[in-house]
């Protein structure tokens, strides 16, 4: 378990799973350039990459944010016992999720705050666990943000083209909803404040909702959720994983987030990057490159 201290706020790493992609990088990636993957087999191979199988390396992962004043969970993993068939990787499964967040000092109680980046079902899993046959909110205690524009393409009941979608519906339906109803979502549409460290921003593009969290303290530090599925990514910005739902869009954001870390000098805190999981960025002519950040 890694822990990253940004001025006075730490950031640690709670991991649901570390492990081959489900699509090799031909299908993963739109766009995909194979000689570009060639030319950077110096730093992929192993944490990024496998030859041999011609696999990606992805995590799920959740970011842990203390500040002076909140305890922030920020994206929920795919989650425990969720019927997930059409999607093995995430189909009932039994991880130690919890545990290591309590290893890492914090219990489900302890959490102020939950920030779904999207509500892609391997972002919203943790937001509920099965209790007595219901699904309930995880963390009790907390205010869950959910982007407005994200909550109502998502929820079937008022987007009625997706109603019909089994897999859609039935996310929404465990792991959204039920916090929903217990009355702890906090809708937010625009930039929203956290506190004087925390700032949530729009970042269409994976999806219409699609939200980031600039944390403005130390030198800075952008959670990107999806703007960014791979470290290739910050080499190939045009790439696109198939699940970005506005392309172009996707594409100008993703450039967006790489050009304020270049500038800023924001570390990049990714949902799905393998270790060390957070880089630094550069920019030059045009193009950008990564410097790990290891954790302690």
């Amino acid at each position: 378990m890694s822990t990253w201290t940004v001025g006075p706020v730490s950031v640690t790493r709670i991991e649901e799973q570390l492990g081959f992609g489900s699509f090799p990088p031909e299908e993963y990636f739109s766009g995909f350039e194979r000689e570009v993957l060639e030319r950077h087999l110096g730093w992929l191979v192993p944490d990024h990459y496998v030859p041999a199988e011609n696999a990606l390396i992805t995590s799920v992962h959740s970011w842990l944010i203390r500040t002076p004043k909140h305890t922030i969970l920020l994206d929920c993993c795919a989650g425990n016992h969720k019927d997930r068939p059409w999607w093995p990787r995430f189909h009932q499964l039994e991880t130690p999720f919890l545990e290591r967040l309590r290893a890492a000092g914090t219990r489900p109680e302890d959490i102020d705050i939950v920030l779904c980046t999207h509500l892609h079902a391997d972002h919203i899993g943790w937001n509920t666990v099965l209790k007595d046959g219901r699904w309930v909110p995880t963390f009790p205690n907390a205010k869950y943000l959910f982007s407005r524009i994200e909550n109502d393409f998502w929820d079937p009941r008022i987007n009625i083209a997706l109603s019909e979608d089994p897999a859609r519906k039935v996310a929404y339906r465990d792991s959204v909803l039920p916090v929903v109803e217990a009355g702890q979502a906090q809708l937010v549409e625009g930039s929203h404040a956290i506190d004087d460290l925390l700032l949530v921003e729009p970042a269409p593009g994976h999806t219409s909702g699609h939200v980031l969290l600039k944390l403005r303290a130390g030198g800075g530090g952008v959670f990107c959720g999806d703007v960014l599925h791979h470290p290739l990514q910050i080499y190939a910005p045009h790439w696109n994983s198939q699940f970005c739902m506005q392309p172009d869009e996707a594409r100008t954001t993703r450039r967006r987030v790489l050009e304020h870390c270049a500038e800023s000098g924001a570390l990049l805190f990714p949902t799905h990057f393998g270790a060390p999981h957070v880089a630094a960025i550069a920019a030059a002519g045009g193009a950008f490159s990564a410097r790990f950040v290891l954790g302690a």
